[in-house]
This record gives C-alpha cells, sequence and structure tokens, in this order.
C-alpha cells in the first residue's frame, strides 16, 4: 500500500484569541508538528463550535462568534496555520467583522520572519486578497465559476476560499439537514456542484478555464517579475552587503562584547580612584560650604533691595505728617483777631452774648458760653475721628529709625559677607584641583581606553543598522523571488494539466464514480442498518435504499451526509486533488445519542467507535499528511489521546470553557 504525500494545502496549528488581559488558545499540534486528529471536547455550551468557527473566521470567513463573553474578552484572532507545509499566522480583528486581514510568515511564539502583509477580505478574487493567497497553496487560484453553468455566455464569478470551506467544514446546522446541499438555495446548489468538479479537476471547459487561469497567472507573473527586477536593482543601487559580511547577529554579539567591556572599565576605573575619597570628601564640603555662603549674600542683597524702598517710604510720611502739623497750626479757624468785612483787629476774641455771637450777631441754638469750631453749623460737637499728628509723627520717626538702623546693619555687614563668600569659593577651587592633580594620572589611561571602546561601538552600532537594513532588503528580494517561483510552477503545472486533459464527462463521471464507491465503504464500516444501494449519483446526491438522503430518518441523515462529506474529503486527498487538506466535523453524533432527537434505530445500530476507528486508521494509511479537526461532547475512550482540550463547564474542573475566564451561567454562552 503506498503512501500518500501530504498535500500542500492548508494545515490548523494553533488558535490564539487574544483578549484584553489574558490569550485563549487552542493547540493541535505534538512535538510541533500537526496531528492527523484532533479532537476538542466537552459539555455543551462551552464554546467547542466556537473554535472551528473563529478558524473558519481566520480563513476568510465572514462572521465570527459575537456571544457576550467573546466581545468583552477578545480583541482579535489570530490563527497559526502551515500554507504549503510553512508557518504563516493570519490575524484579524475581533468586534465588527474586519475588511482586512494581517500575515506573516512564522509561528505565534516566534519573531515575525516577515513584516505583517495587509489581505484584503473582499473582493475575493484580487491578487491581493487573503483569498487568493489561500487558493493559491490549494492549487486553485484564478479560478472561475460560471453564473449559469448551462451557458458558456454566462458571467463568471471567482472561486472564494468560502465556497471552497464547503468541503473542508461541515457545521452542526448541515449534519443530518435535509438542505445538506442546498437545495433550497439555488446558486449555492450549483456554486457546491461546481467546487467539487474543480476540486476533482473534471469541470465543463476545463480546457478553456485551464487557458484562462494560465493567461491571468501569466500577467500576475510577468509583473511579479518586473517587481522583483526593480526590486533588485534598487539593492544594487543601495550597496547592500553581500552574503559574505557580518550578518545583524554578528555584529549584536560584538555589540554585547563591547558593552561588557565598557563596564568592565568603568569599574576599574572607580576601583582605580578609592584613594582619592578624602580628597573628594574635601572637595564636596567646600563646595557646601561656598553655596552656604553665597547663598547668606544673595539673601543680604535682598533684604536690602526690599529695605531701601520701605525708608524712602517712612521718611516721606514723616514729612507729610509735619506739613499736616504746620497746617493745623496756621490755619486754626478759632484764631479769629481781624474782621473779615472791614480786616479792623477786633477789640476782643469772639464770644456767646446774649445768645448770639458777638462777630454776627446771629442766634445761636444753644446758650453755650464759649464758641467753638462748627457751633454754628452742627447741634453736636466732638473730637472722635481727629487725627493726633504729634503721636503719629513720633511713631513715624521711631519705625525709620529701627529701619534706618537694620539698613545700616546689613549694609556694613555685606562686605564682610563677600569676602567670606570668596574665600569658600576659592577654596572649593583649590579642592578640585587637588582631586584632579591626584586622580589625573590614574583616571586619563581610562579615558581613553573608554573612548576607544566608545568609537567602536558606535562603529559596530552604524553596521548593525546596515545589516538589519540588508537582511530586510534580502527577505524582500526572496519574497518576491518565492512569488515569482511559485507562480512559475503553477503556470508549469497547469500546462501539463491542460496537455493531458481527456473526456471532462468521463473524468468526471470516473471522480464521482470513485466519491460514490467510497461513500458505500463508510456506510458499511459503520454498520448502516439494511444496508442497500448506497450511491451517490451525478448531482451529487447521497442515496440509500433506493431514496434520496432526505427521505431516511433524522440519525440516518446523520450518516448519510458525514458519509458524504468524508467520502470527498478522502478521495481528494488520494487522488491529490486541489482539496485544502483538512476537514471540520462539528458533532459526528448528533441524533446518534446525544438531544431529545436521538434516532434509537440509528443509535442502537451504530457504535461512533466505528467513525472513530475508521478516521483514525485512514489518517494512518491512506490519508497520511491530511488534517481532520471534530468537535464532540462526549469522544469514546479509543481517541483519549487525539483529545486536544476538553471543557467541563465546571469552575471545579478547569478549563470551564474557550473563554475559560467566565464561569458565569448564560443561556447564550457559544457551543
Amino acid at each position: 500500500m503506498t503512501t500518500m504525500q501530504p498535500l500542500p494545502g492548508i494545515r490548523i496549528r494553533r488558535l490564539r484569541l487574544a483578549g484584553v488581559s489574558r490569550n485563549y488558545d487552542v493547540d493541535f499540534t505534538q512535538d510541533q508538528r500537526v496531528r492527523d486528529l484532533s479532537v476538542v471536547a466537552g459539555a455543551f455550551s462551552s464554546g467547542k463550535t466556537a473554535v472551528l468557527e473563529f478558524i473558519a473566521y481566520g480563513l476568510g470567513g465572514k462572521r465570527h462568534p459575537r456571544h457576550p463573553e467573546v466581545l468583552r474578552k477578545v480583541r482579535s484572532c489570530l490563527l497559526e496555520v502551515e500554507l504549503s507545509g510553512e508557518p504563516h499566522v493570519i490575524e484579524r480583528p475581533v468586534g465588527e467583522p474586519s475588511k482586512v486581514a494581517y500575515v506573516r510568515r512564522g509561528t505565534l511564539d516566534s519573531p515575525p520572519l516577515s513584516k505583517p502583509e495587509s489581505r484584503t477580505i473582499e473582493p475575493a478574487g484580487a491578487p491581493e486578497s487573503l483569498s487568493a493567497l489561500l487558493l493559491g497553496h490549494c492549487k486553485l487560484e484564478g479560478v472561475q465559476l460560471r453564473e449559469a453553468p448551462s451557458s458558456r455566455e454566462s458571467r463568471t464569478d471567482p472561486l472564494s476560499i468560502r465556497d471552497l470551506m464547503n468541503l473542508a467544514f461541515l457545521p452542526n446546522e448541515r449534519i443530518a439537514s435535509k438542505n445538506f446541499l442546498f437545495e433550497n438555495e439555488y446558486m449555492k446548489k450549483h456554486k457546491l456542484k461546481q467546487v467539487v468538479d474543480v476540486v476533482f479537476g473534471v469541470h465543463d471547459d476545463r480546457a478553456v478555464e485551464l487557458g484562462q487561469r494560465i493567461k491571468e497567472l501569466g500577467t500576475r507573473l510577468t509583473q511579479a517579475r518586473s517587481e522583483l527586477a526593480a526590486a533588485r536593482a534598487f539593492v544594487d543601487e543601495q550597496d547592500v552587503p553581500t552574503v559574505g559580511a557580518l550578518t545583524a547577529e554578528q555584529y549584536q554579539g560584538e555589540l554585547r562584547e563591547l558593552t561588557e567591556q565598557l563596564r568592565a572599565l568603568d569599574e576599574a576605573a572607580q576601583a582605580g580612584t578609592t584613594f582619592a575619597g578624602r580628597l573628594r570628601r574635601e572637595h564636596q564640603e567646600a563646595a557646601q560650604r561656598a553655596r552656604r555662603a553665597a547663598g547668606v549674600v544673595r539673601d543680604c542683597e535682598t533684604q536690602l533691595t526690599r529695605m531701601m524702598p520701605l525708608r524712602a517710604q517712612y521718611a516721606d510720611d514723616l514729612v507729610k505728617l509735619n506739613m499736616l502739623a504746620e497746617a493745623q497750626r496756621l490755619f486754626d479757624p478759632l484764631s479769629v483777631t481781624t474782621c473779615p468785612a472791614c480786616l479792623n483787629r477786633l477789640p476782643a476774641p469772639p464770644s456767646v452774648e446774649n445768645g448770639s455771637c458777638s462777630l454776627c450777631s446771629h442766634e445761636l441754638p444753644h446758650g453755650d458760653e464759649h464758641l467753638t469750631l462748627g457751633t454754628a453749623t452742627a447741634e453736636h460737637s466732638s473730637d472722635e475721628g481727629r487725627l493726633d499728628v504729634a503721636a503719629e509723627i513720633r511713631a513715624t520717626k521711631a519705625r525709620l529709625q529701627e529701619i534706618t538702623a537694620y539698613v545700616e546693619g546689613l549694609d556694613s555687614s555685606l562686605a564682610t559677607l563677600k569676602l567670606q563668600a570668596e574665600d569658600a569659593a576659592i577654596d572649593e577651587e583649590r579642592a578640585a584641583a587637588a582631586v584632579d592633580e591626584a586622580t589625573s594620572p590614574t583616571v586619563t589611561p581610562f579615558l581613553a581606553a573608554r573612548d576607544n571602546l566608545q568609537r567602536r561601538r558606535e562603529e559596530v552600532l552604524r553596521h548593525l543598522q546596515h545589516a538589519e537594513n540588508a537582511t530586510k532588503l534580502q527577505a524582500g528580494l526572496e519574497k518576491r523571488a518565492a512569488l515569482v517561483e511559485r507562480q512559475e510552477a503553477q503556470i508549469e503545472r497547469l500546462r501539463e494539466e491542460r496537455d493531458r486533459l481527456g473526456d471532462a464527462a468521463q473524468d468526471r463521471d470516473l471522480a464521482v464514480g470513485r466519491i460514490s464507491g467510497r461513500y458505500g465503504e463508510l456506510l458499511r464500516q459503520w454498520r448502516y442498518p439494511k444496508l442497500s444501494q448506497p450511491v451517490i449519483d451525478t448531482n451529487l446526491v447521497p442515496h440509500v435504499r433506493g431514496d434520496s438522503y432526505r427521505e431516511a430518518s433524522s440519525g440516518a441523515r446523520t450518516l448519510l451526509t458525514l458519509a458524504w462529506q468524508l467520502a470527498v474529503f478522502e478521495v481528494a486527498v488520494e487522488t491529490s486533488a486541489a482539496h485544502p487538506g483538512f476537514l471540520m466535523i462539528d458533532s459526528p453524533q448528533k441524533n446518534l445519542g446525544h438531544g431529545a432527537t436521538r434516532d434509537a434505530v440509528i443509535a442502537d445500530a451504530i457504535a461512533i467507535d466505528d467513525f472513530y476507528r475508521h478516521l483514525t486508521r485512514w489518517l494512518g494509511e491512506k490519508g497520511a499528511g491530511a488534517q481532520v479537526i471534530i468537535v464532540d461532547n462526549s469522544p469514546p475512550m479509543l481517541v483519549e489521546e487525539n483529545v486536544v482540550v476538553r471543557y467541563s463547564r465546571n469552575e471545579d474542573l478547569p478549563p470551564y470553557g474557550l473563554i475559560d475566564d467566565e464561569t458565569t451561567t448564560d443561556e447564550s454562552r457559544p457551543e
């Protein structure tokens, strides 16, 4: 028995949901190699189905699971895959379905081997789309599907990775469904049939289609060659170092060595100058004394600057008070000795005579014996509020004398303080000179050696930058050259396929016959009850006992749909057809023992062990290199070693679910 070589296609290595505070991973590898069979097991509503849906989303699906815990915790979906055997990482944001995916070479935990490349999701047929990249690794890049298969003049749509996923992902809702082949959706039904024909290379107008693909790929190849030539010319102009020059890793090693030498040199210099510790302390003390002396001088000058205007203000106030006292003496209103009318001296000062003023004979309101200022114009007189000028003059003179004495004291001490500050500064300079004189003979050789190491370090840094730039340019050239080689290989393969073309109808009958035969073999291995006439017709509809699968019971439809999907997958792998090379199945035990719609007749006749026993045997022989991922609530013990994760939905038995730190009961939790 011949073991088939691994398909180029796609293999799923790891799924990572990057969260706000942590990541949620599912690993489909063992010893760094992709597992042939991976089982995601666990309780209902724990996130098992979401694993497959996120894988489909990472491969270009339109939407991802939108359960509350997902939207709360997850920010992006990262899918590590093998594309034709080379690891890549595909990243898409989570929230609103993104229109762009970012693809880079490498693994999730290794440094990126290339800069992330932006790939559009729509339109699927664009050369820069994610779909075109993935289909290129499945040998299906550039395939066109006619909208009306029976019309040669029909418009065409490019094949997308989502169309191909119908053969690589069997979701729960399609298992046992009467709409398994999209009978209720005319366009999807015919597209599925076309996809199967394209995968096996037996669709109508194969020669024309191959010619169109060769022409389109030839145009892309010409453009890729032009871009490669332009890139090489640019690299030549930049004088990029050749392979014989030092690499970035070597420069980094030399940089680490120089850094270590600098550190050792600094330690040696410090150790060699410990004898000057006393001189340095003396210099520090002298510097502190100089700073304090300079500070005292600044404070004294500041006080003088502030007190001089204050002293001038008090002197000015004293002058004003003296003028006020003189005015009161000169202009006392009661000192009237001359008649204001005739200007002759009065024989006697004004007085009160019979209740009237002797000067003007005006009757006074009170019988006062003496005239006072304001008696004729006010009922009461008071000294309240009158300024005691003499007291103010005495107080102002006292303050002025105090300020003058303080200013004179500051002024007399300023000269002494300046001399002290100058002496302290001179002492600091002498201490610094002593330190320099004592340490210079010892430090100078270290400084020279350090300058030399520093110059070498700067030179290495410059070379390192050039080497990193050269590495990036060479990586870009290698990427473009690999693209040219891949397109040349695709065109050569398509030309060989075109040359080998025979009768498309006979080829299709042969392919459908193989699929139909495998379909019957699977049902016999699974001990389908009263099995007779198992066949898949030319329209790819599965039959048993002379009836379409749609006439069977719910449990029987589970087996028939599983057998159809596996038959297409297994024959594609064994014949090296253009299939992605992996298959995901959600809940193969549907209606066979789980849930309220359990089909007792089928469930009693079929053992799920037979399903898994066939898979493990086939993957170890004819299906070597293929990959199968299954979501199952309770897989049998014979595949226990293939269980990559088991969700318990029990806080005491981690992991609780896909989002394992969301343990609240929620009816909307993903299946």
